[in-house]
């Protein structure tokens, strides 16, 4: 397993500004380590023959054709607001 010394997770601290204090900084570098010694255990995987994959799902954008539609006629929108006037639903007014 590699190793992540102290000095590298302060160094990357410093870049990220983050303050750690040593109980941090030994917490972090036995975690990095974990998860690089994971990953080179996955380095170690056969994958001959196994085609790449962007996604675990198969996922395709559904298109649709662009054209327009007609919305609803004006009156039958405005049939359902409390409250309208010259064509516009009236709201309360937030602003004072």
């Amino acid at each position: 397993m590699t190793k992540i010394s102290k000095d590298q997770v302060k160094h990357v601290a410093h870049l990220a500004r983050l303050e750690l204090d040593d109980q941090q900084v030994d917490k972090f570098a036995e975690q990095l380590g974990s998860i690089i010694g994971f990953v080179e255990q996955l380095n170690e995987l056969d994958t001959t023959g196994v085609e790449p994959t962007t996604h675990v799902l198969t996922l395709k954008n559904v298109m649709r054709e662009d054209k327009s539609i007609a919305g609803l006629p004006r009156e039958e929108v405005l049939k359902n607001a409390p409250d309208h006037q010259d064509g516009q639903v009236r709201v309360p007014s937030i602003l004072e």
